[in-house]
């Protein structure tokens, strides 16, 4: 039978673990926190990760603080070559998200012991940061996704080409950092595999890979989003398929659709035909007035598309537009990586 002595030495150990690991939950929460104010702005987020850091501040009981130094950790001051490995925001949140949950394991098991109130409290906001966690890289991914769409002013349309994959990889290396690629003929099959390879690539330069209107292969092929026409799928139901951590895309070329697309939460709008064009036969050029007027009041990334070419950008650019969407020029060109590169200078430059 334990003697009163060692059960009060074992308690006062319990003590001082739930001690440490309240130390380190609240400090891994203070880290996602932060990031949810200053990285991301999402107020929602930062309340409720405040208000789970109060709850264990509150019962942080003075009993646990004063075991602090009962027994020196003769492991302090130990790191893991792992911790410097941390190259991104989103390395950095998986790692704190994790530290929170391990604590909280820890202490949900040890205050069962004497402490069943805390335990309670240990195991619901463990269980709440595990859903966090998936919030806070699908938001970051989505916010590095939305910088990419106003930093970038050159939008690449994909045509089928024999020799496909080797014109992405050539305007990716000359600085193209949006490509959407458009299915013509094949398989879901062939689909797939090739959406798979232009995402590799596009990964590997940190570009945004988009899908023209296959959410299934958007979603399969894990792409950075959709661009949706107005005959495609509603923008609402494309949004509940993809999450909040995907681009969404919108043809538009009239003040309903625009006004609609910007009401459901669009990302970004494509508008024209600036000019005729051969991709788009059918439809009548908009002309830059007409585009000028629909887009005067636009806060979001727009971008003019139909029959612009490096010829016409220094013209455009004149008359106020921004941001192009090109899909011959470059699909066609000889060298489509020095034309990538032209462009990418003529729109770099001030007007």
């Amino acid at each position: 039978m334990q003697n009163s002595n060692s059960k009060e030495a074992e308690d006062l150990r319990i003590y001082q673990i739930i001690d440490a690991n309240l130390d380190r939950a609240r400090e891994g929460l203070r880290v996602l926190e932060d990031w949810a104010r200053f990285g991301l702005g999402k107020d929602d987020y930062v309340t409720k990760l405040k208000n789970f850091r109060q709850i264990l501040g509150k019962n942080h009981l003075e009993i646990y603080k004063q075991t602090r130094n009962y027994i020196e950790d003769q492991c302090k001051g130990l790191t893991h070559f792992e911790q410097f490995n941390r190259k991104t925001p989103e390395q950095v949140i998986s790692s704190n998200a994790s530290r929170v949950q391990e604590a909280l394991r820890v202490i949900e098991e040890f205050s069962r012991l004497h402490n069943l109130e805390l335990s309670k409290i240990a195991s619901e906001i463990r269980y709440e940061i595990y859903t966090l966690e998936i919030d806070l890289l699908s938001l970051s991914k989505y916010k590095n996704s939305e910088e990419i769409l106003k930093e970038n002013d050159l939008y690449v349309i994909t045509d089928p080409k024999e020799n496909l994959l080797e014109i992405i990889e050539s305007i990716l290396i000359a600085g193209v950092k949006i490509i959407q690629h458009r299915f013509k003929t094949g398989t879901d099959k062939d689909h797939l595999q090739e959406a798979i390879q232009i995402r590799k690539l596009c990964k590997r330069h940190n570009a945004l890979f988009i899908i023209n209107d296959r959410v299934d292969i958007a979603l399969a092929s894990n792409a950075d989003g959709i661009h949706l026409g107005q005959d495609d799928l509603q923008l609402k139901t494309a949004r509940k398929l993809l999450g909040y951590s995907k681009i969404i895309g919108i043809s538009a070329n009239n003040e309903i659709d625009i006004s609609n697309a910007l009401k459901e939460g669009c990302d970004y709008i494509g508008i024209g035909p600036v000019f005729e064009t051969a991709t788009k036969k059918s439809k009548k050029p908009l002309g830059i007035e007409k585009i000028k007027t629909l887009t005067k009041d636009l806060n979001i990334p727009w971008f003019a598309i139909g029959g612009v070419t490096k010829n016409n950008i220094s013209y455009l650019k004149s008359s106020g537009f921004i941001k192009f969407a090109l899909v011959s020029q470059l699909m066609n060109s000889e060298d489509p990586k020095e034309d990538a590169i032209m462009i990418l200078k003529e729109l770099s430059h001030e007007n």
